[in-house]
């Protein structure tokens, strides 16, 4: 059975008995400031169980796409661990309970396949229970009927569910399905968990817990306001047991993968001949990690997720690098991901059309970031060479860990290459001190981690003044002023009921016209006025659906609870962010035209009179193509075009062809914005002007890279646009006016000085050279017996290049006398500091002295080089004769 039909079967299941189809999330979890990603299917569902919403079905059932991290070293050494997955769950609000939901997963699991079930052999089946629920054992036994020698009772690690922090959670009933002998030892799922294999999770959702340290040890503070069930089945691993697989790398949707691989290396899958993952053959694993790595990062960028050094994109980043490596680390030196995901996206067309339909987009980060990586392991390899010849010049035998960390965290570059390289140069690797390393960097993250995740948000005010008052009145779209009520204020969090003047509070209206930051779009400007009272408004949020908060500033007066108001945004504010929103679409429309259907918005930014967007695109623009995205746009300014704003059902936005935000999640029914009909046609809640013309001349003031495979545009809009061009006018006229050409010649006119102006500068450096060499002579002539050794330590003239200085160094140390152990040393001062540069000749490196010893002694261990050619610097200006010294003083001592 293949994996889209157990989808449809398990959604039509729950369909059948009462349940609503709700489609799956995307993977960055946007509303969670806990998550990078979604990593369970009850995630969207979180308000839900904690009662900050009142669930729009009493029954609910998913698919839903799902990311975990932590275990990602595991990935291919086992059966159970995969990065991307997909969570089968069935989920009640408050509605049935534990006599209903076990059941339910029975009824679909043992149904035979005529009859839309699953087919299992009952017997083949176990239950695991929490400690102490005798409840759920009764279920299981006397209404199922599963004997008790196949019913387990387990603790908090195994049978205790949450979602790692503060939040919703229950006890658990766990499904298992027994493989059979060849895939591990009998007794149960407590004795091995590779043969007895979990296939499904029935959580008890009835109370919230506190901040802990791990799976067991958190308080338990409270029942929720009602009774839930949050149920998942694992996508994948009922695929493999339905497939007749051994494990998730080998179902319909990630064995394609593999096989892509096996043909582009020469490697076969199965080299272990074990039907127990654990004991893989390396080739196996990671054939393994390439197809679920490949599989991910596709389903990633295809909700919006693009590569980059932080969060979110890093996670994307390593998985991809991972899968890179593991391919080169089979044998294959090419381009990998051109052979590989094409396999991945015919994999998961079948359940995620929008793959196939958007791969351009998807391919072109992907094929960025490997073309990125493979310029890294080069770049890598050549510092590493250096380092190791500096460790073998040195007379070591193991390189430093600090450079194998700092290979590892700067460049990406894989410590397993760095241990390979280094043994075929016959050294070592510190492996001890990176590995401390890594746990001063993990120990950091976790560090930082802890502090983010502090649970979800504490919104009980808001959603009791939503509970008590109702809805805010939003009237954003049709007015600028309107009267309004304080329901209610918050002062750090906490209710109050009065703010005096100087004070910032958060305030609740009955009524209010602005427009709260959402889509890209900052927040209205405006002020409260009330009988002798007056508030400026410093920002406007959501912080519950259909609940507007203000932040704002007393200027006079007393605002108090039930007090009423007038509330006014600034119309210059509204007008200059209308026209950069509406901005946003028409650059976003020109990018589209210009570029293609594959340049789409990846995110945006706007404020009165300046916009920024982020699109998908590999390499700069050149100046012409970012010449010709600015006339596009200005174009649709001039020809005046119709904006309208419509809301529709969301199946018939996509069939109009409107672009979404990828990564946002919407409604049943949104607003689709159009300008021009079907010339830009887009989902978006943010004011806008009536007519394109309306927006005001536009000019692109900027384009940038935001990462792989992403770019940057920014741009400014009506007054802010007239004020730039004025300001790059008159600095053209200026410029004219100095080199007395006419505008259009001075392009011409700049290029021909700057050509002049290096010609020039060629010509100073000739000289100076000149100067300082035509005294190296007479240095080396005047050279000081230091215990034996010729030592001469010179300052160059202020000014003196680096190249020069080194010259010099050399040039002095040629004209000793060869046979005489000879050191030189040579100081200059620039910009407020001093540098050494340090020359050592054979003689005096048998006699046992290195210029880079030399150096790093000066200078207290900075500094670098090898043994005949070192230097260093950024000290004050005024030590450089100091370092002279401190040099000399060693040639004493090491002579």
């Amino acid at each position: 059975m293949r994996t889209a039909e157990i989808k449809r079967r398990f959604l039509a299941h729950f369909e059948a008995n009462g349940h609503t189809v709700v489609p799956s999330a995307p993977l960055p979890a946007i509303d969670d400031p806990n998550l990078l990603f979604i990593n369970a299917g009850m995630v969207q569902f979180v308000p839900y169980f904690l009662g900050q919403q009142a669930a729009p079905w009493k029954r609910a059932v998913s698919v839903q796409k799902c990311i975990r991290t932590p275990d990602i070293d595991e990935v291919g050494k086992t059966s159970r661990h995969g990065t991307f997955f997909q969570m089968n769950g069935n989920f009640s609000f408050g509605d049935y309970f534990k006599a209903e939901a076990i059941p339910m997963a029975w009824d679909l699991l043992t149904k035979s396949l005529d009859h839309g079930g699953y087919g299992l052999d009952p017997e083949s089946l176990w239950a695991t229970v929490y400690l102490d629920d005798d409840e759920a054992i009764d279920i299981w036994h006397r209404t199922v009927g599963l004997p008790m020698d196949r019913i387990v009772r387990r603790g908090k690690k195994d049978n205790y569910w949450s979602m790692g922090i503060p939040g919703p959670c229950g006890p658990c009933s766990e499904i298992f399905i027994d493989r059979g002998p060849s895939y591990g030892r009998e007794g149960g799922p407590e004795v091995d968990e590779d043969r007895y294999m979990e296939i499904w999770n029935n959580v008890f959702m009835q109370y919230e817990r506190g901040p802990g340290t791990d799976k067991e040890n958190f308080p338990i503070l409270g029942e929720l306001p009602a009774r839930n069930i949050d149920t998942g089945m694992g996508l994948e691993r009922i695929a493999s047991v339905l497939q007749g697989v051994d494990n998730l790398y080998e179902i319909d949707e990630v064995r394609p993968l593999i096989e892509k691989a096996e043909e582009l290396t020469g490697k076969r899958y199965g080299a272990s001949k074990s039907h127990v993952a654990s004991e893989s053959h390396p080739d196996d694993v990671r054939l393994r990690v390439i197809a679920d790595h490949v599989r991910t990062g596709l389903m990633l960028i295809g909700d919006g997720v693009t590569p980059g050094n932080e969060g979110r994109g890093y996670v994307l980043r390593r998985i991809l690098r991972r899968a890179i490596r593991s391919i080169r680390l089979l044998g294959f030196e090419g381009q990998a991901m051109p052979h590989l995901l094409p396999v991945a996206r015919d994999c998961m067309a079948p359940s995620y059309p929008e793959v196939a339909s958007d791969y351009d987009r998807i391919a072109r980060y992907a094929y960025a970031e490997e073309d990125a990586f493979l310029s890294t392991l080069r770049q890598g390899t050549t510092i590493l060479d250096l380092a190791l010849t500096e460790t073998k010049s040195a007379g070591g035998e193991k390189l430093a860990g600090s450079k194998a960390f700092q290979l590892h965290d700067t460049f990406g570059f894989p410590i397993d290459l760095t241990l390979e390289i280094a043994a075929e140069q016959g050294l070592s690797v510190d492996v001890e001190g990176f590995k401390a390393l890594m746990l001063e960097q993990r120990t950091r993250a976790k560090a930082d981690a802890a502090a983010r995740k502090s649970g979800h948000a504490d919104l009980s005010a808001f959603r009791s003044v939503l509970d008590e008052h109702g809805p805010t009145d939003w009237v954003a779209y049709s007015t600028l002023e309107s009267d309004a009520t304080i329901l209610a204020m918050l002062k750090e969090g906490l209710p109050t009921r009065h703010a005096a003047p100087g004070e910032v509070v958060t305030v609740i209206l009955d009524r209010t016209p602005f427009y709260a930051e959402s889509g890209g779009q900052d927040s209205d400007a405006g002020r409260l006025v009330g009988a002798d009272v007056e508030a400026e408004v410093l920002d406007v949020q959501r912080p519950v659906k259909k609940l507007v908060s203000h932040q704002v500033r007393v200027l006079h007066g007393e605002l108090h609870v039930g007090q009423k108001v007038h509330a006014a945004v600034d119309a210059e504010w509204r007008l200059g962010a209308r026209q950069a929103h509406s901005g946003t679409h028409v650059v976003h429309a020109a990018l589209r035209q210009v570029l293609g259907p594959a340049a789409l918005q990846s995110g945006s930014y706007n404020r009165p009179g300046y916009l920024r967007l982020d699109f998908s695109w590999r390499g700069a623009l050149s100046p012409e193509t970012r010449s010709e995205i600015e006339e596009v746009s200005n174009l649709a300014v001039r020809s005046d075009l119709l904006v309208t704003a419509n809301v529709m059902p969301l199946a018939k936005a996509k069939d109009l062809g409107a672009i979404a935000l990828f990564g946002e999640t919407y409604d049943e029914d949104v607003r689709v914005v159009e300008i021009g009909g079907e010339w830009s046609r887009e989902l978006c809640g943010g004011t806008h002007v009536e007519r394109s013309a309306q927006i005001g001349p536009m000019a692109v003031t900027g384009e940038s890279s935001v990462g792989a495979g992403s770019r940057r545009i920014e741009a400014v809009v009506g007054h802010e646009a007239f004020r730039y061009l004025a300001r790059e006018r008159d600095l053209v006229l200026r410029l004219a006016e100095l080199f007395r050409v006419p505008s259009d010649q001075l392009g011409d006119r700049v290029a021909q000085m700057m050509a002049q102006f290096k010609d020039t500068e060629k010509e100073l450096e000739k000289l100076r050279a000149q100067m300082v060499l035509a005294n190296s002579g007479g240095l080396a002539a005047g050279a000081k017996d230091v215990r034996g050794v010729a030592y001469v330590g010179a300052e160059a003239p202020e000014g003196t290049g680096a190249n020069d200085v080194r010259t010099l160094a050399q040039d002095v140390r040629g004209k000793i006398d060869p046979k005489r152990p000879a050191v030189v040393a040579v100081t200059a001062r620039a910009n407020g500091k001093a540098s050494i540069v340090v020359a050592v000749n054979a003689a005096a490196k048998i006699a046992g002295l290195s210029a880079g010893d030399l150096v790093k002694g000066a200078l207290s261990g900075k500094g670098g080089g090898n043994a005949d050619l070192a230097q260093g610097g950024g000290v004050p200006a005024e030590e450089a004769g100091a370092l002279l010294l401190a040099v000399e003083k060693l040639v004493a001592e090491r002579a």
